[in-house]
């Protein structure tokens, strides 16, 4: 179990883009942060001061044996933000290959189940109420065509957060999913131009592109006191796109 005062959160896929950003507002908040990411590290990410470990969150011995050296270095693990994922470009769903939907699945979905079940042990025991943020993608809600393993992957992870939250609810542990809206970050831009980016924007409640910061923002508050009773649920954070 950690110290009384300290809160140790590990954080998956923060080698940049919207982990990175999760990574310095949780340093920000006062945690002591795990980034963990199967690339090395951003300058951006290693000038936040946290230490950085490199793992696949899709191989079960990887993700145990990082869980664990975390552990021992800071004393438990209070908060795990599953952000690792793969992302995607578009291709009819009649080319998708069972190996492609299996690829997403592995990364996707079953990389946060990993990290659950190793983190487990040390979020029971933790003096602040263990907490698990799943990023999931709010693609889920709108069905983008060309994009059927992601979606699917995705959906299954909020599916996965919604029996998390009752099975791990007994030990007092919070598993919500969280939803960002078309995020500018290196990854999204490699399938995503500034025409689509703005069109996506133009659907919005509030006309304002969502940052990396803003999203970040979003599972600072699902970490936080203040969330100790928000559970089992999936909260989006895209201006309000969905509501269009």
């Amino acid at each position: 179990m950690t110290a009384q005062g300290v809160r140790v959160a590990v954080v998956t896929g923060a080698a940049g883009g919207l982990g990175e950003a999760v990574v310095r507002r949780l340093a920000a908040d006062g945690f002591t942060v795990a980034a963990l990411d199967i690339t090395e590290p951003s300058d951006g990410a290693e000038n936040t001061g946290v230490r950085t470990w490199r793992c696949d969150v899709s191989d079960p011995d990887a993700t145990r044996r990082t869980v664990e050296e975390v552990a021992e270095t800071y004393g438990g693990v209070d908060v795990l933000v599953n952000n690792a994922g793969l992302l995607s470009g578009r291709s009819s769903l009649l080319d998708t290959t069972p190996q492609e939907l299996r690829r997403f699945f592995d990364v996707n979905a079953v990389g946060p189940l990993l990290m659950v079940q190793a983190c487990v042990p040390w979020l029971a025991r933790s003096a602040h109420r263990g907490r698990v943020v799943n990023v999931a993608s709010r693609t889920f809600f709108t069905g983008a065509p060309g994009q059927l393993a992601y979606v699917a992957s995705k959906g299954a992870l909020i599916g996965m957060t919604r029996v998390m939250a009752r099975e791990l609810g007994e030990q007092r542990i919070t598993v919500n999913a969280v939803a960002p809206a078309q995020v500018a970050t290196p990854g999204t831009r490699a399938h995503s131009g500034d025409e689509v980016f703005a069109a996506t924007m133009r659907q919005q409640a509030i006309q304002e592109y969502v940052t990396p910061e803003h999203f970040a923002g979003l599972v600072s508050y699902l970490a936080s006191p203040d969330a100790a009773m928000v559970t089992g649920q999936t909260l989006v954070c895209d201006g309000g796109g969905l509501l269009h």
